[in-house]
Parts: C-alpha cells; sequence; structure tokens
C-alpha cells in the first residue's frame, strides 16, 4: 500500500485529471471540426517554454507555463487571422501556422544554450508522469488525512485540479452558448448568444488545458485525449450531455488501463523494463476509439441533442 501511494497514485490521478480536462473540451472540438487545434496548440507550447528559459533562465513551473500559454493563445490568434485575411478554410490556416510555430520552436531549441538544462523534445513529448513521486506516502494511508503529508504533493496535480473546476464552471455558465453556437452558429448569433467569442473562449481554455498538463503528461497524452474519448463517446450516444459523460469514463478507463498497463504489462509478458506511460494511455485510448469505430451503437452520424 505504501509503495502504491508513493510511486503509483500520483502519476494515476494526473494522467486522469489530464484526460478527463481535454476530454471534456475535445467533445466541443470534435463537433465544431476542430480536433486539430488541440494537435496544434500541445505543440507550439514548445516555443513559449524555450522562450520562458531564455527570458529567465530556469524551468520553474510557473514561467515555463506562462511562456507556452502565451504562445499557444498567439498561435491560436494567428490560426483566425490566416483563416479571415486569406479566406482559406481553417483546416489549411491550422496547418499552416501550426507547422511554422512548431519549426521555429525546435529551431530555437537545437540553436540556444539549452544543453544544461532538461528541455528538449523528448520531454516535451512524454512528459515526466513517472517522475510524480509522493515521497509523504511512504508513510503509509495515514498520509491521506496528514495535511503536512499532502502539501508535500506534486504541484502538476493542484494545477491540474485547479484547471478541471475551471473548465466545470465554464461549460456549466455557457452551455446553452456552446451548445447553440455549435450546431447553429447562425441562429446563436440572432438570438444574441455570441458564438464567435464563447468559441475563442473554448479555445483559450484548450490552450490553458493543454499548458496545465504538458509538464507532467507531455503533448502525446493531450492529442490523444482531445480526439479518442470524444470520438468514440460520439458514436455512443446522439445526445450531448450523455455524449460527454461517456467520453470521461473512457477517459479515466483510458488513464488507469493505461498506466498499469505501462507499468506492469511488459513485467508480466516476461520483459525487464517497463514502458512510457504517457505512450500506453495514448495506445488504450485509441484502441477505445477503435472498439467504438467497430461495435457502437451509432456508428452513422446523427447529430447530437441537448439533454
Amino acid at each position: 500500500m505504501s509503495e502504491f501511494l508513493m510511486l503509483s497514485l500520483v502519476p494515476m490521478l494526473v494522467g486522469i485529471l489530464a484526460a478527463v480536462i481535454c476530454a471534456l473540451l475535445g467533445n466541443f472540438l470534435v463537433l465544431r471540426r476542430q480536433s486539430l487545434v488541440g494537435d496544434a496548440v500541445s505543440h507550439v507550447a514548445l516555443p513559449g517554454i524555450v522562450a520562458a528559459f531564455l527570458l529567465t533562465g530556469t524551468i520553474a513551473a510557473v514561467p515555463m507555463m506562462l511562456g507556452a500559454a502565451a504562445s499557444a493563445i498567439v498561435t491560436v490568434a494567428l490560426i483566425e487571422l490566416v483563416r479571415r485575411v486569406g479566406r482559406i478554410e481553417p483546416g489549411a490556416a491550422m496547418g499552416v501556422v501550426f507547422t511554422a510555430v512548431f519549426a521555429l520552436g525546435v529551431l530555437v531549441l537545437e540553436q540556444s544554450d539549452t544543453s544544461t538544462v532538461h528541455l528538449d523534445v523528448e520531454h516535451a513529448l512524454y512528459g515526466n508522469l513517472e517522475s510524480l513521486i509522493w515521497f509523504a506516502g511512504a508513510t503509509g494511508p495515514s498520509a491521506l488525512v496528514d495535511p503536512a503529508a499532502l502539501g508535500e504533493l506534486p504541484p502538476q496535480l493542484g494545477r491540474l485540479a485547479v484547471v478541471l473546476v475551471v473548465v466545470a464552471a465554464f461549460l456549466a455558465a455557457a452551455w446553452k452558448e456552446l451548445f447553440i453556437g455549435t450546431f447553429d452558429p447562425g441562429f446563436a448569433r440572432a438570438i444574441g448568444a455570441r458564438p464567435g467569442l464563447v468559441g475563442m473562449a473554448l479555445v483559450v481554455l484548450v490552450a490553458v488545458a493543454a499548458v496545465a498538463a504538458f509538464d507532467a503528461v507531455g503533448s502525446i497524452i493531450v492529442i490523444a485525449m482531445f480526439i479518442c474519448p470524444a470520438a468514440a463517446a460520439r458514436l455512443m450516444t446522439d445526445r450531448l450531455a450523455p455524449q460527454l459523460a461517456w467520453s470521461v469514463g473512457f477517459a479515466v478507463a483510458s488513464a488507469i488501463v493505461g498506466y498499469v498497463a505501462a507499468g506492469y504489462g511488459p513485467l508480466w509478458l516476461g520483459f525487464a523494463d517497463s514502458v512510457s506511460a504517457a505512450g500506453m494511455i495514448a495506445t488504450v485510448s485509441g484502441l477505445i476509439l477503435a472498439v467504438a469505430c467497430l461495435a457502437a451503437p451509432r456508428r452513422h452520424g446523427n447529430k447530437p441533442q441537448a439533454a
């Protein structure tokens, strides 16, 4: 029990929180045909992180998150600018801006003096989920009710918990506007629901969620969780509220099964080493989507309805 609390509890909770946050927002990205926004935002955080390090000389969490958030939000604005000025479809605009900004981040990373710190593309992709050790958990179950021990929890857990509360509050407060704006933007504008403003707020929250999860789980989980649970849930029901519930269930299952399979699966099969938890969680989410594509009751697209 003590070993589980110290080594596995926090990484598993962080994986669950990151997966649920991304899944909740991912439902609206999928329904709005903006799935690539999550991919782009999670990648273009890289130049912001590098810029924050070059400006501050530290890899502390706050400067890194601020830099990544600024980069993500600027990228979203650039995508909208290219789409409107160039009058091209959103997918093409995202492809142009995403490629350019990510390439800029890699170029700056390779040319800057970051050799003395743990700041590289591999860390950006895979995160550091396995390193989130709660040393106070070694004392056993009593640590769960000990305020001093709880104060030693890795900060990534608290940040993701706060973001989840913010995302849930936004969805509850803007539910009607999100629903109408997703399925009928023209009608939403006609009744004064301001779908453009709500849509921009949604994308900003996507950026915040990606940045909050970036340090702990890397971009692999972020990309997978924005798309796979929501797409699988879309095949399970034609009602929006149950779709969100399905996506949360798939996200939690992916995080738990993926983490356990990464840590113990290779050992059960006779291999000496475990594999990346982030990669395995993303793989499990993809498998869930594949099963849903083959066996879900609603494999043909009917528009979801209100609960």
